[in-house]
């Protein structure tokens, strides 16, 4: 979350869905203003992870189509243009789970 903030995304959202699914503990779901925005995001997090010992397990999603997902494993973090996130609203989808933190 600290490099995404860092990296001026938006709207950070991390929501715990350990008990109500298994793939996963957390959702981050952020937002990007730009195709590059979206793929410095994604690059940093991978990077920062990275060293930290985390690796990327799996990911989906193109800059063309505004949303990428990065599987960590117990963290799955949803990388979306603005349009996107509106329309997708994952959030919503989620909603029996518990907001941990959230960064606007």
């Amino acid at each position: 979350m600290d490099v995404a903030s860092g990296l001026q995304a938006e709207d950070i959202v991390m929501v715990e869905i350990s008990k109500i699914t298994t793939i996963a503990d957390y959702f981050v779901i952020l937002s990007a203003s730009t195709g590059r925005h979206i793929r410095t995001l994604r690059d940093d997090m991978v990077k920062h992870l990275k060293d930290l010992g985390v690796s990327l397990g799996h990911s989906e999603g193109t800059l063309d189509s505004g949303w990428l997902l990065l599987d960590f494993g117990d963290v799955i973090v949803h990388v979306f243009g603005s349009v996107e996130r509106e329309y997708y609203q994952l959030e919503q989808l989620w909603a029996k789970g518990v907001h941990v933190v959230r960064i606007q």
